[in-house]
């Protein structure tokens, strides 16, 4: 009998899915703490931003003990396995794949050989320049072994190929030399046998931040994790900047200028509510949008009703500004998850009603207005509209806590492709039409970005001005499935058909394996010519 495998179920609705993040990291290094444990609740506070796969690995300071699996952290993990991570080290994952199918071999922590040991990390974020990433493992390390060999699909698993060393450099040197070479967003979470590494990249896209324990230190992406271990804030780590913590306290080293451009998109839906990013609460930036929207969409109504949960916050603000009570109208089913049973026609085509329910003697007769953080396809938003007019409600009118999204993330979201996105080249009434709400108003760029409190200059807005901070290459070198390799039905050997196959290609075959990099489609990632 199959077993929960820890996904949320996006098949409430055909095709539907929202946007999705990368993964959570955790690190701590707390001689005399169970440091097993400290990072099964740490990423229990970080499980929303990766619900595939959780992996915790530890170090006594002579070995390393590694435990992943499939699933959510309270599928994974029971008081037996946690019972086998011993030691003062460790460092903990939970994943979403934005690079490399969600499979077992992908699961985090990676593991790798050093120069004079093992090192164990866990990546928040996506590269944007892997394929060139691998060119330099197959020139530094021509045999190349490790998880890339076993199957591993993922930048992370580069990464870790890449920490390899040499006999005369520590994993510390090899990082500090490493590092600079990496492009995209990474927030980097590793150990040795005897240190503890946290590394963000220079533009500071994903957060992550520092606390301290009464007898450790703390790593993790977002400040909830540290109140969750009782853990105290002590600042955000440095974009550029690498952190090493071993028994001769912490330093700190810059591999890189800070050019921050934090995720704007972490504020509208990513990061938990009561997280901090940047000195600003991300709950109260949320209800600021919902001020902003009510003062840029008025509309006459008689109640405000969030999406739950996402667009509470939101709901809350704009009921404050403009007036009108805000109300739960709407019934949300905190425990649906990916379900084995293949639900009937008419289940399927009422699937919302799994996920959230209506309380019709709230909505009869009541002119609404419906507050979201964002729409992606719009099917959701279609089929909510909808359930709320056989509920009897008068008018629907959908506010949106940011601008349209019209452009897909490379830098760890996992959005649909730009041709899927229902905001790409329809004006808004055209959306609404499709929706089938009475208005539709979005939060504009301006009124998000205040309700940050943080300089423009400092966010990337890519997702919905197309404008990316950090270089890309050509669409060919991007995508989820960039290192995987087509599955074969005709037991033929397709050849090399990506770049992890032209690294492990035989010998023989290598050199034309490589010439053929630039030319392989990697299949669209839903970037324009």
């Amino acid at each position: 009998m199959p077993g929960g495998d820890g996904l949320l179920n996006h098949d409430l609705l055909p095709n539907e899915k929202g946007p999705q993040d990368a993964c959570g990291v955790f690190g701590v290094w707390a001689p005399g703490e169970e440091v097993a444990k400290l990072s099964y609740f740490g990423l229990y506070a970080l499980q929303h931003r990766g619900q595939e796969s959780a992996g915790i690995a530890t170090s006594d300071g002579s070995k390393i003990l590694i435990y992943k699996d499939m699933g959510l952290v309270s599928q994974v993990f029971n008081e037996a396995s946690l019972s086998t991570l011993l030691g003062h080290i460790a460092v903990g994952h939970t994943r979403y794949s934005t690079t490399g199918s969600s499979s077992w071999q992908n699961a985090q922590p990676t593991l790798g050989r050093t120069s004079s040991g093992t090192v164990a990390l866990g990546h928040n974020g996506n590269l944007t320049n892997t394929a060139e990433l691998l060119r330099l493992v197959h020139e530094r390390y021509p045999q190349v072994d490790g998880e890339l060999a076993r199957g591993n699909t993922t930048d992370t698993a580069v990464i870790t190929a890449l920490l390899t060393g040499d006999l005369d450099h520590t994993l510390e040197a090899t990082a500090l030399e490493v590092l600079p070479r990496l492009r995209g967003a990474y927030c980097l979470v590793f150990m040795d046998e005897t240190t503890l590494y946290a590394a963000r990249d220079p533009q500071g896209v994903r957060p992550l931040v520092l606390g301290r324990l009464e007898r450790g230190w703390v790593v993790a992406s977002e400040t909830a994790a540290l109140d969750i271990v009782g853990a105290s804030f002590v600042r955000e780590v440095e974009p550029g900047e690498l952190i090493t913590i071993d028994e001769n306290g912490l330093r700190t080293q810059r591999f890189a200028k800070a050019e921050p451009k934090g995720c704007v998109f972490e504020y509208v839906y990513l990061a938990r509510p009561d997280t901090t990013i940047a000195g600003r609460g991300v709950h109260e930036a949320r209800v600021e949008m919902g001020r902003r929207l009510a003062a840029e969409h008025p509309v006459e109504a008689d109640l405000v009703i969030p999406t739950p949960e996402s667009g509470t916050p939101a709901a809350i603000g704009y009921a404050q500004a403009s007036g009108i009570p805000f109300g739960q109208g709407l019934v949300k089913n905190s425990y649906v998850g990916r379900t084995f049973i293949a639900p009937s026609q008419t289940i399927r085509q009422r699937g919302i009603r799994l996920k959230l329910n209506p309380l019709k003697n709230v909505i009869k007769g009541k002119r609404l207005i419906v507050v979201d953080d964002s729409i992606v396809r719009g099917n959701t938003q279609r089929a909510l509209v909808s359930m709320l007019r056989e509920a009897g409600a008068a008018e629907v009118h959908v506010r949106i806590s940011s601008p349209p999204i019209t452009w897909p993330c490379f830098y760890g979201i996992d959005f649909a492709s730009r041709a899927e996105l229902v905001a790409t080249g329809l004006e808004i009434d055209e959306v609404r039409q499709s929706i089938g709400a009475d208005s539709l108003g979005y939060l504009s760029e301006d009124g998000m970005i205040e309700a940050t409190e943080q300089p423009r200059e400092r966010l990337c807005t890519a997702c919905f001005t197309g404008v990316y901070p950090i270089a890309l290459p050509e669409s060919q070198h991007l995508g989820k499935n960039l290192l995987e390799r087509p599955a074969v039905s005709n037991g033929c050997d397709p050849g090399p058909d990506s770049d992890l196959e032209a690294v492990l290609a035989p010998a023989a075959r290598k050199e034309e394996a490589l010439a053929r990099l630039g030319q392989v489609p990697f299949g669209d990632p839903g970037r324009p010519e």
